[in-house]
């Protein structure tokens, strides 16, 4: 059975294409491109990506005009039903906004737009997102933002930290996140939200493919599932 997949656009994603490229090379089949106005999601999807930009030019707060989309009732009733979600940058920022994953992401602690590759640290590597990876693992991960810096209250941290919910951590000071956390788990474990970006980081000839193992968990996880 063929994997299927969606990526959602907002007005302002300029990372759809990239994402959609990424799936494809990992999994074989193009995934569906499915527009934020639509207000139902093909049946049967094995993986849901929001992909990074500025949905909305960043008005208001980044991604709280993105989670009023007409899609994300049915992106919050897919995850609900156990379907992986996966948001990065900016589809990170439409997860919390939807109250899909806790916390928010603020304005940088240096106020300035970070683009670079940084080092992450796989903290779990039980999760359908990143069981091809070692626990403990550093990976270079690109990252593009102004609003990464992940907060979140003590009791929530703690709450993440105990439930085995930080996915990864930056292995370096980055942004001014909270515990240096880069991505978190929704209780469930089928939600993901990243701030750096693993689709542009599948191909060695872009500098580097440590973000492939993350696509290869998820397609490994829709065949056993399957």
């Amino acid at each position: 059975m063929a994997f299927r997949s969606a990526v959602i656009t907002f007005p302002g994603s300029n990372c759809d294409r990239d994402m959609a490229v990424a799936i494809e090379q990992v999994s074989g089949t193009a995934p569906l491109r499915i527009w934020h106005g639509d207000a139902e999601l093909p049946e049967r999807l094995d993986f849901i990506a929001l992909p990074g930009g500025f949905s909305y030019g960043d008005y208001l707060r980044s991604g709280a005009m993105a989670a009023r989309s007409p899609i994300m009732q049915a992106i919050v009733a897919a995850a609900g039903r156990g379907v992986p979600v996966l948001g990065v940058c900016n589809g990170f920022q439409v997860l919390t906004e939807s109250g899909l994953l806790p916390g928010a992401l603020m304005r940088n602690a240096g106020q300035n737009f970070i683009c670079r590759t940084v080092p992450l640290r796989v903290e779990n590597n039980q999760s359908l997102f990143t069981k091809s990876y070692d626990a403990g693992q550093i990976i270079d991960i690109p990252v593009a933002h102004h609003d990464g810096n992940f907060f979140a209250d003590e009791q929530t941290l703690d709450r993440l930290e105990g439930e085995g919910r930080v996915a990864f951590r930056y292995d370096q000071p980055c942004n001014g996140s909270r515990r240096d956390i880069a991505g978190i788990l929704n209780q469930a474990g089928n939600v993901l939200g990243m701030m750096p970006h693993p689709e542009r980081a599948i191909d060695p000839s872009h500098g580097g493919s440590d973000g492939r193992a993350l696509f290869e968990s998820v397609v490994r996880a829709a065949l056993v599932a399957a």
